[in-house]
């Protein structure tokens, strides 16, 4: 794995990135940059990552864009049509991510033309109700502290008789789902959009101070695409994950240093300047690595 003196995106049409002397320049005019000079790995599918990585620019940091997911429309238009179509026959939508919203609003509108009247909406995180917002959709379920499932069936005590539609990727967790339906309620999935693992192996040309993965699934390709000399080097790399859940699977594949954050781009965010400052980095002492 080489180092050279600039971060460069790692995928073609990447946004460009911030390179090292300009932070010197604003670390020297008196800006305060708690990531001055740090290169970030932002591991988010494409149309999600640029939020954190213009974040971590603003912060001083050098964000290295490499999307360990691709996102897909579904390819059977039309069975996702015909199941929207019956959404006006429920009593509950819920959005499991952005990309849920993103893939079956577009499907609603289309068919629907809006979410149907007294129609409850719920998701799992913030930044699905925040999609959902931009959107026009104000009145939505999230859960209070843990943003997964388990922080949603929290609030989903009594359903029984209620009609649930689930918005996903193909595949994922069924725990939502089985529990609803152990709770009295009936339950139908729509896939609405394909996650798969992207057509590239992992090749670094810059050595990254910290890494953040924001899915197990990610965590698991990111794994598989790495080469044998690759994998002890970032192991050691500092690795910045939202949830226990990968958290833990990060521990079981051998990375050294895990660190949990807050949930949303503001959870690494934060994490990540914490850890910073804790560590004591300057890119004066650091030089061209």
């Amino acid at each position: 794995m080489m180092e050279s003196d600039h971060a460069r995106p790692l995928f073609p049409g990447s946004p460009p990135l911030a390179g090292e002397r300009d932070v010197v320049s604003r670390c020297e005019s008196g800006i305060k940059l708690p990531l001055a000079g740090l290169k970030i790995l932002v591991t988010r599918p494409r149309g999600q990552a640029v939020q954190l990585a213009r974040d971590i620019e603003q912060a001083g940091g050098i964000p290295l864009l490499f999307p360990l997911l691709d996102i897909a429309p579904v390819q059977d238009v039309q069975a996702l049509q015909e199941q929207v179509s019956r959404l006006v026959d429920f009593n509950l939508a819920i959005f499991i991510s952005p990309n849920a919203v993103q893939y079956g609003m577009v499907a609603i509108r289309e068919v629907l033309g809006s979410i149907p009247e007294n129609m409850k909406i719920a998701t799992i995180g913030m930044g699905s109700a925040k999609a959902l917002r931009e959107l026009g959709i104000m009145d939505v379920l999230v859960p209070d502290e843990r943003y997964d499932s388990e922080g949603l069936l929290d609030q989903l005590q009594h359903v029984a008789g209620w009609r649930v539609m689930i918005f996903r990727g193909d595949g994922g967790r069924e725990l939502l789902g089985d529990t609803l339906k152990q709770r009295g309620a009936s339950v139908e999935y729509v896939a609405c959009y394909r996650r798969s693992k992207p057509g590239q192996d992992l090749v670094l040309d810059v050595h990254p101070d910290a890494m953040t993965v924001t899915s197990s699934e990610a965590l698991g390709y990111l794994w598989q695409m790495l080469d044998v000399k690759s994998q002890p080097v970032l192991r050691d790399t500092p690795l910045f994950v939202p949830h226990p859940r990968i958290a833990e699977l990060a521990r079981r594949q051998g990375w050294v240093h895990v660190h949990l954050t807050g949930a949303g781009d503001e959870g690494l965010l934060s994490a990540l300047q914490d850890w910073a400052g804790k560590s004591g980095f300057r890119i004066q002492e650091r030089g061209s690595t």
